[in-house]
């Protein structure tokens, strides 16, 4: 196993990494959570999910996290009466996407937390690094 201080290093910024990725696709759903289809009848936007995995590092011998995988929400869409929209079937409804703001922003705040978390553990051992070398130098 290497240093202990290199592979907390290395587990955090795998999870800022992959905190990133889905603060991205949350901010996608965001983005999008209004956006129906362009012609009569067409699918919505449908919301993005982000599945994570633990992988051990065979090198340092530690867990750490990475994105498995970015998919499709299988949910159903919402659908509302809007007669004169574009992308009204031949009954006036309109398929509206699957994402649901009130999770989406739950989701953004807890990955927001877990990249702030990653940020102070890399942050930690710099400081630790640093204190180390300080005391390793010959006083002057």
């Amino acid at each position: 196993m290497s240093d202990p201080l290199i592979a907390a290093s290395r587990a955090a910024s795998n999870g800022l990494f992959a905190q990133s990725t889905r603060m991205r696709v949350l901010s996608e759903n965001i983005a999008n959570a209004e956006t129906t289809g362009k012609t009569a009848g067409s699918d919505p936007y449908q919301r993005k999910t982000v599945s994570f995995q633990s992988v051990t590092d065979d090198m340092d011998g530690i867990d750490m996290v990475q994105v498995d995988n970015i998919d499709r929400d299988t949910a159903p869409f919402r659908t509302e009466y809007m007669p004169g929209h574009p992308a009204a079937d031949g009954k006036g409804f309109v398929k509206l996407p699957n994402v649901d703001m009130l999770v989406e922003l739950a989701d953004m705040r807890e990955a927001s937390r877990s990249y702030t978390a990653n940020t102070q553990v890399i942050k930690r051992v710099r400081e630790i690094v640093s204190m180390t070398l300080d005391l390793l130098r010959p006083n002057s």
